[in-house]
């Protein structure tokens, strides 16, 4: 495994705050009917991100917006890679899909993998009637034809470049860095 060395620091906590407000306000515009508006977080900092936009609509239009949580371990196409026994974690969905505008939501998207596993794993639960996906970073590098709607910031990296969420209920502090992975 190599190590890595800070590179640069994207956002603050004020700046991923600003931007979530900012994407709130981007889902309300484009929800034609908020009575089917759900979030869904992929675990694990998608779920901040999920929780915090429904706070958000929450305060904006006085309205519960209903938030589930997503583990995919077992749909990942990278399974055999991740170790003999990955580790589950409790799928949080408590209300019916179906017929749901679910907005998907995680913190980088990158060959978009990630996400083709999170459609697997959602539609275990139903059939939503929209499935629209939001991220905090776009990075690039795309393997899968997966598009995000809504997305905080577009960061162009190099290969060699990871990028980080910290997220303050996960990790106890909150920023995004892109940090580079160097031979150690």
């Amino acid at each position: 495994m190599s190590a890595t060395k800070l590179k640069s620091q994207l956002m603050t906590a004020s700046e991923i705050d600003r931007t979530l407000v900012r994407l709130a306000h981007e889902v309300l515009e484009k929800t034609e009917n908020l009575d089917t508006l759900a979030f869904v977080g992929i675990r694990r900092r998608g779920v901040p991100i999920a929780q915090r936009l429904g706070a958000k609509i929450k305060d904006l239009e006085n309205r519960d917006v209903p938030v589930g949580i997503l583990d995919i371990n077992l749909y990942r196409d990278d399974l055999s890679t991740v170790g003999d026994r990955p580790q589950l974690n409790a799928t949080e969905i408590n209300f019916d899909v179906n017929g749901k505008d679910i907005v998907l939501t995680d913190d980088v998207l990158y060959t978009g993998r990630t996400i083709r596993a999170a459609l697997d794993a959602l539609f275990e639960h139903g059939r939503p009637a929209r499935v629209q996906l939001l991220v905090l970073i776009d990075r690039g590098w795309r393997e899968l034809p997966i598009e995000a709607r809504y997305i905080g910031r577009k960061v162009q990296t190099a290969a060699n470049e990871i990028i980080e969420v910290k997220f303050q209920e996960i990790d106890a502090t909150e920023k995004v860095l892109v940090v580079e992975k160097v031979d150690g």
